[in-house]
């Protein structure tokens, strides 16, 4: 089974990269619409880190892994 996770990431105030995850995002992904979604995030200053309020975009990934459930006896 494969699984996804969205890996948004921001610097703080001190310049360090913060990262907020998200497991299974709608595909397929709107860039266009993640970027203004991290925006509002930025804007709204809803999180906080050790180092400070988000202050700035630094990207964003898409992250896939495969997963195999085992059957232990």
């Amino acid at each position: 089974m494969m699984e996804k996770t969205l890996e948004l990431q921001f610097f703080n105030q001190e310049g360090k990269i913060v990262r907020l995850f998200i497991e299974n995002p709608i595909e397929p992904i709107n860039e266009a619409a993640i970027s203004a979604a991290m925006d509002a995030i930025i804007t709204a200053n809803v999180f906080t880190s050790s180092g400070g309020d988000l202050v700035a975009k630094k990207g964003a990934r898409l992250l896939a892994s495969e997963v195999t459930e085992l059957v232990l006896a």
